[in-house]
């Protein structure tokens, strides 16, 4: 375990997520970053599109043990297959051994008799840390063998630094795609579908991309190349939040990220903005983040489609899995459709829009629909 005090590890850990945002070929460190947090061996990124490419992204201590993995036990991996089962893979709880496998399970099964004893590994902690409908993500932190497995107060932590990592991925799932990948990271930004803008220590706007310039308006303006989100009291809390950013507050690195909703008064239309901050360094990939102490993502959500799981989470305090739930059946599809497109059983899909419904504190689909109207969309 490091000298360094926890505070400062964690701080570092979160700091490292947030390089890789705009520099995905980051994220192995930031990866070993979250692992000397908690003095784990490593920490891997498993992904999986709808379209059925998937990959993974690993810490440098972990790279040899993920080629034996992805050669010899992909198929055998027993927590895993368990894991899918449960639906931690679906509802963004963390879980570590003992959610998965009993003890007498883990003292003969092979995946871990064999292959994490072979490489030295012993318990794992893990949790979905995907932002994105479409790309399935699980962060999973591999602690050496001899140590205990995660504790409810260290999953705790795993939550949070899932957000953290949830929050980045927004903007490097966009540019980890395979037809950006073999393009320059200004051309890349000016490709995607979500507005982008670099702003100095000052507040300044040195960067914005196509898409985010296409957003201004009512409720993003450029003013004396200071970017103004929101109006009234909303504006005056954004800048406030944008201002602790800027200069570095580790109060708003460490806290539990949240995305901010910007209504808009003169279109038909809503903003979710989520600001990524940036560690000062001497030279980035490219010119325009030389400057940038941080990063606003605006993506527009669209009123004929599902709302932002994320912003749903966090308005009606679900889990991510009920909020995915909620957007879906929210935007108006049946529990089975809904099903199906977040890979789960129909069964499974009405027992979670079950709690939704208690949660929420409706009786039928249509109650929700008016609820995420009034509370998110509007």
């Amino acid at each position: 375990m490091s000298s360094v005090p926890s505070e400062g590890r964690l701080l570092k850990a979160v700091e490292a997520i947030y390089d890789a945002a705009p520099d995905p070929l980051q994220w192995p460190q930031a990866l070993g970053a979250i692992a000397d947090f908690f003095g784990d061996v490593g920490g891997v990124l498993l992904w999986q599109r709808d379209d059925g490419h998937y990959g993974t992204i690993v810490s440098e201590r972990l790279a040899a043990a993920q080629k034996d993995y992805e050669i010899n036990w992909t198929s055998r991996d027993t927590a895993a297959n368990r894991a899918v089962e449960r639906g931690y893979f679906f509802n963004g709880e963390p879980f570590t051994n003992r959610h998965v496998l009993s003890r007498r399970e883990l003292e003969s099964d092979p995946f871990f008799v064999q292959f994490r004893a072979s490489h030295g590994l012993g318990a794992f902690g893990c949790i979905a840390v995907s932002p994105d409908p479409h790309v399935g993500v699980i962060l999973s932190m591999q602690r050496p063998a001899g140590r205990a497995e995660y504790s409810d107060a260290e999953l705790g932590t795993l939550r949070r630094i899932g957000r953290h990592i949830e929050k980045s991925l927004r903007l490097s799932i966009r540019l980890l795609d395979a037809e950006l990948a073999k393009l320059g990271l200004g051309e890349a930004l000016a490709r995607i579908g979500i507005g982008v803008f670099a702003l100095d220590t000052l507040g300044r706007v040195v960067f914005s991309n196509p898409a985010g310039q296409q957003m201004l308006g009512d409720e993003l303006q450029l003013v004396k190349e200071q970017l103004r989100i929101g109006s009234g009291v909303v504006r005056e809390s954004i800048d406030e939040v944008v201002a602790r950013t800027l200069r570095g507050d580790p109060r708003e690195l460490i806290g539990d990220p949240k995305p901010i909703l910007v209504h808009s008064t003169g279109r038909d239309r809503r903003l979710v903005v989520y600001l990524l901050p940036v560690k000062p360094r001497v030279s980035l990939a490219e010119q325009f983040l030389t400057h940038t102490r941080a990063i606003v993502l605006a993506i527009e959500q669209k009123l004929d489609e599902p709302a932002d799981p994320a912003v749903v989470r966090d308005v009606l305090k679900l889990t991510l899995g009920e909020a995915r739930m909620a957007a879906l059946v929210g935007a108006g599809l049946p529990p089975k459709e809904a099903a199906e497109r977040l890979g789960i059983t129909e069964d499974t899909a009405r027992t979670v829009l079950k709690r939704v419904f208690s949660k929420v504190g409706v009786a039928r689909q249509s109650e929700l629909v008016a609820v995420l109207a009034r509370l998110v969309l509007r």
